[in-house]
């Protein structure tokens, strides 16, 4: 699929979004960084210090541009497609979580 691609919705966007995250050390730095995350803002709603909870972008983001940058070679697609790609992260993060996807 060509990155000029209009999708009508979601599940036209999640296989273009998995081809977009085919090199294995991209998924886990995702995967990572999905799970601090949820630590992170868990932590930070358990303990009142919701200061943290500006940390959260900095973390999900920070793992996966490194993975795409670096180990990738591609742009993400947050830049292009931001609420899908969102969506897509923790679709993503699931199916790894479930044996779906290999990580």
């Amino acid at each position: 699929m060509s990155d000029q691609q209009a999708f009508r919705n979601f599940e036209e966007f999640y296989p273009y979004y998995l081809e977009e995250h085919s090199d294995i050390t991209c998924r886990r730095l995702h995967f990572i960084g999905s799970l601090l995350v949820l630590m992170v803002a868990g932590w930070a709603i358990a303990s009142g210090s919701l200061i943290w909870l500006l940390a959260v972008p900095v973390i999900g983001y920070g793992f996966a541009w490194v993975g795409h940058f670096k180990f990738e070679k591609n742009r993400p697609a947050t830049f292009k497609y931001p609420l899908y790609s969102l969506m897509g992260d923790w679709v993503m993060f699931r199916d790894m979580l479930i044996g779906r996807i290999r990580f």
